[in-house]
């Protein structure tokens, strides 16, 4: 047997490592070849590599050469794929497995089985063939109808039909007269048309095809949030994922009445002509084949029908969340800055942190520069040109929550009047109280109140977004959108791969990480994180990547799978700073004795220099290593450390207008985007409320994903076109800035 055959036969179901059919495997591995167009030994060697336990940050990284280069995306998508396909062979198994014990398995519902490419087509070739509950056709049956419907079904009314039907009369059994024997042997057709799976199939592609969504108010909110809703007909085939999810929750909260139109008469039609054709119970039929489907057909189908388009739209809504939180969590770190960390409030006061330039609170206290009376705001003025004067304060983060644009207006004020070298920053607050509140906020800083430990967090989410956003629920930090209203699991199971993907990337110094960083790292689980950070508080800090091995619980895998991505500065090994993995040190030390380059001292021109005369190829087939490694190790070697997130971008505050009331339709300002939706991207414009940018809005050409023009953190301009100050909405041009 070749290799590939041996990694086909050999892979994990529901956890447990089991043989397999091999032609099982080979079918879903060529699905998987098919639908996300990758090459076959590409996607056998990274489903070997997945079943050997390997990460996705880590295959993608470190075995370019075994996956022909698959990148982390192709991985996610692989991954989730391949658990999907495995569920539903094994769901395949049980069914045929059931079907055979019953003695009803035929060569060619096998084969329709085998073939299913959805678990609901699994399913609804099942359906005959499941114990049933008590329905009215098990009890038709029971009271011996069975007979009566097969007649019925043969087409031919004999003459002495009246008298065979009253032999069916017995009132012991539940069957008082005629009438109700014929309700019976109705009952019994009417579910055996529900059974049949290819009706279903062809009833759900012809309402996926050709129905409706309409939705209805049903009452009013205070803000009318669904009022575009309130008459809405849309074709299911139009719907956009935002329309999806927001409908749903105006039924959820009994703001809308939805339902599916169609024609009824194609799909009645397509049935009868099974039914009645040159059938002498037509009628009786018809009626029979109506009962079916608004009684057992339909209700299920159109549920079918709409939990699709909400697994469609929350898959897709999750994609644009994915690809803001990736946009924020990689936003360039302020390295080397002192911040002030400021949450503004009125009634509670403002909270400030000032923390240096290693993420560390120095001073932390409250001014109350919102407060109503002249004392106390003067008070506050005193205290912040102290604090701003006598300590060298690079940033202030300011939050964007209540109170922000007051207290943005005082603090611009006091530097602009005393000329100090200050930048403000407004940061999006969203998920501070969580972390502040949380019993992780509590450990960090136990002394301090939950106001004042938000302050901090706004300081280090400005110093380094990454390290600070891991220490709170990715669904918490608010961009994305419609996320309560969505798979819970499938949510987080998504959004935490993500913050493992960009952690990985980025890398962790393993003498400064907490544990909230460590448990993303690959190969670490948060058991693990926790024993490395206990271990760095009774040691002090590692002096070298092979430290890791001494820490409880973390074994040869899981060091393999985490080394590279953790960093140790200053320590013994100067390799250890870099992403080159500690298994091709031999190959990287190999390469600095031949350029006699001194990766710690020699600047990046002079390794480029030495590097010139470099022949990776030779150098490749003489040590056996890999050209993509090798290229990866050479780049490592020339910038030892190197963060891959760029400069930092400094929004330049709008100083026009500073509340919702000044806004006047055709303002240009500058504003940050703070969330991407599928339907438009919401833009801070240093008002207090966000503008919408509708998709129709963003550009002078046709937008499908807003995501592959734009990120989160992007300073754009802005034409303003409506303002609602009662209702606090802005619409928002982008085209027509670029067109004026």
């Amino acid at each position: 047997m070749d290799r590939a055959s041996s990694i086909y036969k050999l892979f994990f179901v529901d956890k447990h490592l089991a043989l397999v059919d091999t032609k099982k495997a080979m079918n879903i591995s060529s699905r998987l070849v098919e639908e996300l167009q990758l090459k076959e030994s590409s996607v056998v060697a990274a489903i070997a590599l997945l079943d050997e336990g390997n990460t996705v940050p880590f295959i993608a990284r470190y075995r370019k050469e075994v996956t022909g280069n698959l990148t982390d995306n192709d991985l996610r998508r692989l991954e989730e794929r391949l658990n999907y396909l495995r569920n539903l062979q094994a769901r395949m198994d049980t069914v045929i497995s059931s079907i055979e014990e019953q003695g009803k398995l035929t060569d060619e519902l096998k084969e329709k089985i085998e073939n299913a490419k959805t678990l609901a087509e699994v399913e609804d070739l099942y359906r005959p063939y499941k114990q049933k509950k008590k329905t009215r056709a098990v009890i038709a049956k029971e009271r011996g109808l069975e007979p009566l419907a097969k007649t019925i079904l043969k087409g031919r009314k004999e003459r002495d039909f009246d008298t065979y039907l009253s032999t069916f009369v017995n009132p012991e059994k539940g069957v008082k007269d005629e009438e109700a024997a014929l309700q019976g042997a109705s009952d019994i057709i009417a579910e055996e048309i529900s059974d049949n799976a290819d009706y279903r199939s062809f009833i759900k592609g012809f309402i996926a095809r050709n129905g409706h969504l309409v939705s209805k108010e049903a009452k009013r909110d205070e803000r009318d949030t669904y009022h575009l809703y309130a008459s809405f007909n849309e074709k299911l085939s139009s719907l956009r994922a935002y329309q999806i999810l927001a409908i749903n929750r105006g039924e959820k909260q009994e703001c809308l009445k939805v339902k599916l139109e169609y024609a009824l008469e194609p799909i009645t039609k397509h049935i009868a002509y099974d039914y009645t054709y040159r059938n002498d119970f037509a009628d009786f039929l018809d009626k029979t084949i109506l009962d079916s489907l608004n009684r057992l057909i339909l209700p299920s189908v159109e549920n079918e029908i709409r939990g699709e388009l909400t697994e469609k739209a929350e898959d897709a809504s999750i994609e644009v969340f994915k690809k803001n939180l990736k946009s924020l969590l990689l936003y360039p770190p302020l390295k080397g800055k002192v911040v002030l960390g400021f949450d503004p409030g009125f009634r509670t006061g403002c909270k400030y942190a000032l923390v240096n330039e290693n993420g560390i609170p120095t001073k932390v206290g409250v001014v109350n520069i919102t407060a109503a009376s002249k004392a106390e705001i003067e008070r506050a003025r005193v205290e912040i040109l102290n604090l701003l004067s006598h300590n060298k304060i690079d940033y202030i983060a300011l939050g964007n929550g209540t109170a922000s644009r007051e207290s943005e207006a005082e603090l611009s004020k006091i530097i602009k009047d005393n000329h100090l070298p200050v930048k403000i920053f407004i940061v999006n607050e969203s998920g501070a109280s969580v972390y502040s509140a949380s019993k992780l906020g509590e450990a960090e800083f136990p002394e301090l109140s939950v106001e004042k430990r938000s302050a901090i967090s706004l300081a280090r989410r400005l110093q380094d977004p990454l390290n600070e956003l891991v220490k709170i629920e990715p669904k918490a930090i608010g961009v994305g959108q419609y996320q309560h209203d969505m798979n819970q699991t499938k949510l987080e199971d998504s959004l935490s791969k993500v913050v493992e993907d960009c952690v990985n990337s980025v890398g962790v110094n393993l003498n400064n990480a907490s544990p909230s960083v460590l448990q993303y790292v690959s190969g670490i689980n948060k058991a693990i994180a926790q024993n490395i950070y206990n271990y760095l508080k009774e040691n002090g800090k590692f002096e070298k990547r092979a430290d890791l091995k001494k820490v409880p619980k973390l074994g040869p895998k899981a060091y393999e799978q985490c080394a590279g991505f953790l960093r140790v500065y200053g320590g013994s090994e100067p390799l250890d700073t870099t992403s080159i993995h500690p298994e091709s040190y031999p190959a990287a030390k190999a390469i600095l004795k031949a350029t006699k380059i001194d990766i710690q001292n020699d600047s990046v021109s002079l390794k480029e220099a030495k590097l010139e005369g470099f022949d990776l190829k030779a150098f490749s087939a003489q040590y056996g290593v890999g050209e993509e490694t090798l290229h990866d190790i050479v780049e490592e070697i020339k910038r030892p450390g190197r963060d891959l997130r760029d400069d930092m971008k400094i929004v330049e505050l709008n100083q026009e207008a500073k509340d919702i009331k000044d806004l006047k339709p055709g303002m240009i300002l500058n504003g940050t985007v703070r969330n991407i939706m599928d339907f438009g991207m919401f833009v801070d414009i240093n008002v207090h409320q966000d503008g919408l940018v509708h998709i129709s809005e963003v550009a002078n050409k046709f937008v499908k994903n807003i995501s592959e023009l734009y990120s989160i953190g992007d300073v754009v301009k802005v034409k303003v076109l409506s303002v609602d100050v009662e209702k606090k909405r802005i619409g928002l041009s982008i085209k027509q800035v670029s067109a004026e």
